[in-house]
C-alpha cells in the first residue's frame, strides 16, 4: 500500500486481501505476577518497551520464531508456550506488519541484555503504556486475562489512528 492508498478508518481497508510487509512475533513470559518485557534498542520500536519478538524468517512457523527471537534477543527459551491470537498492522507509509502473539509460563536460562533488547521484569499491575506502543493498552490486559486477540491496527507514525479489536464473542470494540 502508498501513503496515498491507506485508508485513516480500519474498517475502510480490505483484510482479506491484505498483505503485510513482515510477520513477526511476540511472546510474553509471566511469572509470579511478573512480565517479561524488553527495551528495545534497534529496529521498529527502538527506544520503546515490548514484548521480545521480531521477523520471521523464511519457511520458519510462527512459533519456531518465537522460541528463536527470545533466545536471541535474552538468552531464554520459552516453555509451555501457547499462542494466544494476531494483530495485523498498518502503517500510513504503506508498511504492514502480521503478528503472532504467543505467552509462556516458564522458561530457561538467565534473560540478560543483548545488542537488541535490554530485559525488564515488570509487575503485571504496573505496565509502563506510556512507554510502549498506543495499541499495547488495548490488547495486552486481555491476552493477560487469557483471551484469544483478533486486532487491526493502523498507525501513522507512532499515533494510533483507529483500531478494531474483536473479543471471544465475535463483537468488534
Amino acid at each position: 500500500m502508498t501513503l496515498e492508498r491507506v485508508p485513516h478508518r480500519v474498517e475502510a481497508i480490505d483484510w482479506s486481501a491484505w498483505q503485510p510487509t513482515d510477520r513477526a512475533t511476540l511472546v510474553f513470559v509471566i511469572r509470579q505476577g511478573e512480565i517479561l518485557l524488553i527495551r528495545k534498542k534497534r529496529g521498529l520500536g527502538a527506544g520503546k518497551i515490548n514484548g521480545p519478538g521480531g521477523r520471521i524468517d523464511p519457511g520458519e512457523t510462527p512459533r519456531r520464531c518465537a522460541v528463536r527471537e527470545l533466545r536471541e534477543e535474552l538468552g531464554a527459551t520459552p516453555c509451555s508456550m501457547r499462542a494466544m491470537g494476531e494483530l495485523r498492522f498498518q502503517f500510513v507509509d504503506g508498511y504492514g506488519i502480521h503478528v503472532y502473539v504467543f505467552r509462556a509460563d516458564a522458561y530457561v536460562g538467565i534473560p540478560r541484555e543483548s545488542p537488541e533488547a535490554i530485559p525488564l521484569w515488570t509487575p503485571l499491575e504496573d505496565l509502563p503504556y506510556d512507554q510502549m506502543w498506543a495499541d499495547d493498552r488495548l490488547w495486552l490486559p486481555r491476552m493477560l486475562r487469557g483471551e484469544q486477540l483478533d486486532g487491526r491496527f493502523l498507525f501513522d507514525g507512532d499515533q494510533l489512528l483507529d483500531h478494531a479489536l474483536r473479543p471471544p464473542s465475535g463483537a468488534t470494540v
